[in-house]
């Protein structure tokens, strides 16, 4: 088969290797399609994955191919998550925290191939009518999910400041209009990313902070650009007694400052989401409901020897979510 691999830092090929088989338990899944996102950066340049070689991609779908125990042709959507159940976290129910954690996509080659091994227990099924080649938005919509699910308290009529307009940042604002929001405003330095905010029915989308400052603050600020000076920005924004969502994924050795008097005064809550606990099937439930539009989501997909380009144009900030499709 083909597939991209990530040899060194800032390298992509595009290299022959043989098919994965399945292990007990194992599935092997021909794939759709597989999403870019910014750990597939991380990773590219020598943060996250513990070692390279890797093949990427930890946001895929496809159709089972190899079986150990499910049905060939089933289409499904593959959380990459690969936990011990072992381990001190894993033993309290907080897998995502796994001493020994890995990842498809990230320590094990990933749906950046024409085909993928995964774990049957990480096989969610697709119902019929729905394309594998959308349900790639599944994984980043169950990290989404799972960002809600660390909120202290989701009531009806809370306001929400999310800073980024990409595809998490419009995910996380989709899920805080289900939520009751009475206020979902969006801000982000990207004009075509805002036309797309504004498109899906947020409150209002700007470039600074200022021009939708609450006179109490924000009930719940949402980072999910992992850019410093938009998390201290959005501290600052929080209201008395509400919460920092740290959501984006910074650089391994970024920092931001805040004021701590500000923090105990004020009763705000800095929390952290870490990818996905125990919200896949969820995500994958929300998903089919309709919940996001993946005709707005997708904005490009390109064929696998085309990840470099899709790379690059993600960096450049152009489009939303990109796809490879390794079967076009």
């Amino acid at each position: 088969m083909k597939a991209v691999v990530i040899s060194g830092i800032e390298t992509i090929e595009i290299a022959s290797m043989p098919d994965p088989t399945p292990r007990p338990r194992d599935v092997v899944v021909e794939v759709a399609a597989v999403g870019i996102c910014g750990t597939d950066l991380h990773i590219l340049e020598g943060e996250f994955a513990p070692s390279l070689p890797v093949v990427p991609g930890h946001e895929f779908a496809g159709r089972v191919v190899e079986v150990t125990e499910v049905n060939v042709g089933d289409a499904v959507a593959v959380d990459p998550s690969l936990n011990c159940y072992e381990c001190y976290y894993c033993q309290r129910g907080q897998a995502n925290l796994c001493e020994r954690w890995n990842a498809i996509g990230i320590t094990e080659p990933g749906g950046a191939a024409q085909f993928a091994r995964a774990p049957v227990a990480n096989c969610f099924k697709l119902p019929a009518g729905i394309d594998p080649a959308t349900a790639a938005l599944i994984e980043p919509l169950a990290c989404a999910v799972r960002g809600f699910d660390v909120l202290p308290s989701v009531r009806l009529g809370t306001n929400y400041l999310i800073y980024g307009a990409g595809t998490m940042g419009l995910m996380m604002m989709e899920l805080a209009k289900r939520a009751g929001a009475i206020d979902v405003s969006v801000v982000d330095l990207n004009a075509t990313r805002l036309e797309t905010a504004k498109l899906l029915g947020c409150t209002a989308a700007v470039t600074n902070s200022a021009e939708v400052a609450k006179p109490r603050g924000w009930d719940v600020v949402i980072d999910c650009t992992g850019v410093p000076a938009a998390i201290e920005d959005g501290l600052q924004q929080v209201g008395r007694g509400g919460t920092f969502l740290q959501f984006g994924v910074s650089g391994e050795r970024d920092k931001a400052s805040f004021e701590p008097f500000k923090i105990y005064n004020r009763e705000i809550t800095i929390t952290g989401s870490m990818a996905i606990l125990n919200t896949f099937e969820r995500a994958r439930d929300l998903f089919v409901a309709g919940a996001i539009r993946p005709d707005v989501m997708i904005s490009e997909s390109f064929p696998l020897d085309r990840y470099a380009d899709a790379v690059a144009q993600f960096r450049s900030g152009v489009g939303r979510k990109l796809t490879i499709t390794p079967a076009a």
